[in-house]
């Protein structure tokens, strides 16, 4: 248990000794918690023939715990004022709670309840299959979603490849007893994190997280290592009149230095109204109606993914034009582009601050990519660290990497 008080603002940590970790930042001004529990279990450790298995079991979780139903459960998180939400990714899958101050206690407990005795009634299987199997359906009316779930599909080549949303053969072969299964062997507190942030004394959070979390016991699967496909070309048929079109490629590894000056180019790149994709491949050629590249990232692993929707007549143009900006890089930037950028960067960290949902949720992801939570003090003493020299040096001896290439429209 804690027992020196640390400096104002720094992030508190505990280790149960059930292996959950668990990381405070304190926002003493507000009256209000936000809680983001990490779960090591996604798409990417599936079981082989029951892709989505991860969803259900995520939907599944919040409905009943102990000796409340679905129905009992939900009242009582209302009962407190609470706010939930979460979800289910490739390599994890999270439950989070938004909620006063004042219920820490019953808040935490409700929430380690989902995972510490969820109650996976038969009678809310179907209910949670369903909704899995309304998402994947969802994506044919979702083109953007739908196509970057193709796009990493090809990106990678191991089980990072598989889709949040699983298949409709793996959902159809899910039955209550094998979900059971699958999360007796990696619904577990051995990589998983609580983040906690806002106003409260660590002390009592400490106190609260071990009296809930402390008898939390299960197994765990390891997540293996993230692999990248050979580059390629790709194109998925869809009943449209546009064309949007996907690009990944590898990026410096999350929470090294070269992240930090990694960041910086690509705001140049994608980062406002002002960035280059936005100027020249949609303000001064009119090729699109929206451009974009963002980073990403799983354990040990970072990647770009880049999006550009336009016409079927103007596609080939427009990839064109955004490879060019790609390659453009290497040369370098301004010093103008450098500034705008690290600003942005740094109001974006300030802004990031402001919530405290946003920030739980930072502290867990930090945890399960880096190995520790930063605070924002730290983030912002990275992007200020990054300078023009170091920026340029970085872009002429790591060019941007041939792309692999998703299309999704009519026919090619």
């Amino acid at each position: 248990m804690p027992s020196e008080p640390a400096p104002l603002g720094a992030i508190q940590e505990l280790t149960l000794a059930n292996g959950l970790r668990v990381v405070y930042a304190p926002m003493p001004w507000l009256p209000t918690l936000s809680a983001a529990l990490s779960l090591p279990f996604g798409s990417a450790t599936d079981p082989e023939g029951r892709e989505g298995s991860a969803n259900v079991l995520h939907e599944w979780l919040q409905r009943g715990a102990g000796a409340m139903g679905s129905r009992e459960y939900s009242d009582a998180l209302l009962d407190l004022g609470a706010r939930r939400g979460g979800g289910s990714g490739r390599e994890a899958s999270s439950l989070s709670l938004a909620f006063l101050g004042e219920v820490t206690g019953p808040a935490l407990e409700l929430l380690a309840a989902a995972v510490r005795e969820p109650r996976l009634a038969d009678a809310e299987f179907e209910p949670s299959r369903e909704l899995a199997l309304q998402e994947l359906h969802s994506l044919q009316d979702a083109p953007t979603q739908r196509l970057f779930e193709a796009l990493q599909e090809r990106l990678f080549a191991g089980p990072q490849r598989r889709s949040a949303y699983g298949t409709a053969e793996g959902l159809a072969a899910l039955d209550p007893a094998a979900v059971r299964a699958d999360a007796a062997a990696r619904l577990g507190p051995d990589g998983a994190v609580l983040g906690l942030a806002g106003g409260g004394d660590w002390e009592r959070l400490a106190v609260a997280a071990e009296r809930a979390f402390g008898g939390w016991r299960g197994a765990s699967v390891a997540v293996p290592a993230a692999e990248f496909a050979p580059v390629g070309r790709h194109h998925v048929d869809a009943d449209s009149s546009q064309v949007q079109i996907g690009l990944g490629f590898p990026s410096p590894a999350p929470g090294t230095d070269d992240m930090y000056v990694y960041l910086v180019a690509l705001e140049v790149l994608s980062g406002s109204m002002g960035a280059r994709l936005f100027t020249e491949v949609r303000e001064k050629r009119g090729l699109v109606y929206s451009v974009s590249a963002f980073y990403r990232a799983l354990r040990g692993c970072g990647y770009t993914l880049g999006y550009a929707g336009t016409t079927t007549e103007r596609a080939g143009e427009t990839l064109e034009v955004y490879l060019a900006e790609l390659k453009r890089l290497a040369a370098g930037v301004s010093g103008d582009e450098f500034d705008r950028a690290r600003t942005g960067l740094l109001s974006n960290v300030v802004m990031a601050g402001e919530s405290t949902g946003g920030t739980a949720g930072r502290l867990a992801n930090d945890v399960a990519l880096f190995g520790r939570p930063r605070t924002l003090a730290e983030i912002a003493e990275r992007i200020e660290g990054v300078t023009l020299e170091g920026v340029n040096d970085y872009l002429a001896a790591n060019p941007i990497p041939e792309p692999t290439v998703v299309t999704l429209g009519p026919k090619a």
